[in-house]
């Protein structure tokens, strides 16, 4: 049996042993809707309060900010308008860079196009599959011109004006690393927490370090409002002008329509938010569960030889959103072969994204070296991780 042959082999079996046959295809994170979700939704419908106004979305909210202990939330439309909103509250003008991995999903490259800027892309690390830090400062040591305690791009004169960091995979990256580069550069840290729901780094959940972060609340998170988003801050001013920026910058009157800057139609609906209140009831379970399934991947894969199964970082709490295995480097032309024959056993799995640097709207953008993410993305498949597998 050649390499390829045997790595396909023990990785099917490894994933036969923690999923057992497929009889139909296990999806690779479908929501879970055990609580009462039918109850708070059909409330909505009886109401008829189904839209942005609503009772449910003022509890989402409140709801959200018991569970990550963040000061002020606001929910919104998707993960995407987050973000947007995000950049803007941190100052991204039209024509700056915004430092960001190329190892994440598109959203977050999109927002900063959105707002008018640059992305800028920088390498990962393997621990987390965050951004690396010391790479990122010994990075802007070289490219960075400080004026008035501003980072500029020597190279292309912009702005450099914010760095993104992403929870790969509810794996927190290392934030106070990464912290200390965006403080030492004049950087506005911003977390793209889209993934990282009921994680946490230090014993803080996710969301906590930047000034400004963003949650998502697709259909395939761990916690869904069918669609939707949030921003988190532990600024009060900027708590108030991310809720008055996402709805269309209305100011509040009785009757009169007076809107004093250009806003965004971003917010939650109140259906959705309903569907969201009775899955936040249940996310302990959820996370709870979906690290038991972890946990028996992890065992699976001890004995295959050329595969890792991605751990959380030391010091962190992961959610373990999407579980990953990680080739090795040599065993990387196996990759879509392991993706065909896990796909046609039933096993949905998928690779990593493409680097954002891979994609033609983004291929000119300004970037650092990238060897780590460029070696990442032929070796990491994800696997089934819904949070029923682990039950």
């Amino acid at each position: 049996m050649d390499a390829t042959a045997n790595t396909v082999t023990s990785t099917l079996a490894a994933v036969r042993s923690v999923l057992g046959e497929a009889s139909r295809t296990i999806a690779l994170h479908e929501p879970e809707f055990g609580g009462r979700e039918w109850d708070y939704v059909k409330e909505c419908i009886d109401t008829g309060w189904v839209s942005s106004v609503g009772a449910f979305v003022d509890r989402f909210e409140n709801d959200l900010r018991a569970c990550t202990g963040a000061s002020h939330a606001v929910a919104t439309s998707n993960g995407t308008a987050a973000l947007h909103i995000c950049l803007l509250m941190a100052g991204v003008q039209p024509g700056d860079e915004v430092l960001m991995p190329a190892l994440t999903f598109i959203a977050t490259a999109n927002a900063v196009s959105y707002a008018g800027a640059v992305p800028h892309f920088v390498d990962s690390e393997t621990r987390s599959l965050g951004v690396d830090a010391q790479a990122l400062n010994t990075y802007l040591g070289d490219i960075v011109e400080l004026r008035e305690g501003a980072s500029f791009n020597r190279r292309t004169g912009a702005r450099l004006r914010a760095l993104v960091v992403m929870h790969v995979f509810g794996h927190p990256c290392d934030l106070d690393a990464l912290a200390d580069v965006a403080a030492r550069w004049n950087l506005v840290l911003i977390e793209d927490a889209a993934e990282s729901l009921g994680a946490s780094y230090k014993g803080r959940h996710t969301g906590n370090v930047g000034r400004v972060s963003a949650l998502s609340f697709n259909g395939n998170k761990v916690v869904t409002t069918g669609g939707g988003g949030a921003v988190l801050t532990n600024d009060a001013s900027l708590g108030q002008r991310a809720k008055h920026l996402t709805t269309t910058a209305r100011v509040p009157h009785r009757w009169s329509f007076l809107h004093d800057e250009v806003g965004y139609n971003y917010r939650l609906p109140n259906l959705n938010a309903a569907l969201g209140c009775a899955q936040l009831e249940q996310l302990s379970s959820f996370v709870e569960r979906k690290r038991a399934l972890a946990e028996r991947y992890a065992a699976a894969f001890e004995s295959v030889a050329g595969i890792e199964f991605l751990r959380e970082p030391a010091q962190t709490r992961s959610n373990y959103w999407l579980n990953a295995i990680v080739l090795a480097p040599e065993q990387a032309d196996t990759r879509d072969a392991l993706l065909a024959a896990l796909n046609d056993a039933g096993y949905m799995s998928r690779p990593l994204w493409t680097l954002m640097h891979h994609l033609p709207m983004y291929a000119a953008c300004p970037r650092a070296p990238l060897p780590v993410a460029e070696s990442l993305e032929t070796r990491v498949v994800n696997l089934p991780s819904s949070a029923r597998l682990g039950a």
